[in-house]
């Protein structure tokens, strides 16, 4: 089951590239599924895209990532 984590990076990518590609405009956020954290963005009714490759194992981790700017664009749903 994938959790919101309320967190926005101060640079980078704000919106979901993907969410875009499918017609939505949509804030990234940190999300946890059960396999760590990632970068992704959802609506109300749960998560919509994962934008990022990367896992990490922390919300810090994925947090500091993001907000360098140290992780890498999904190409594809």
């Amino acid at each position: 089951m994938t959790q919101i984590v309320q967190s926005q990076a101060t640079t980078g990518v704000t919106y979901g590239v993907l969410a875009a590609q499918c017609g939505e405009v949509l804030p990234m956020q940190v999300l946890r599924s059960g396999g760590g954290f990632y970068l992704g963005t959802c609506t109300e009714r749960g998560p919509f895209t994962r934008e990022s490759l990367e896992t990490w194992n922390t919300q810090a981790k994925a947090e500091k990532a993001w907000a360098k700017g140290h992780w890498s664009q999904k190409d594809h749903l």
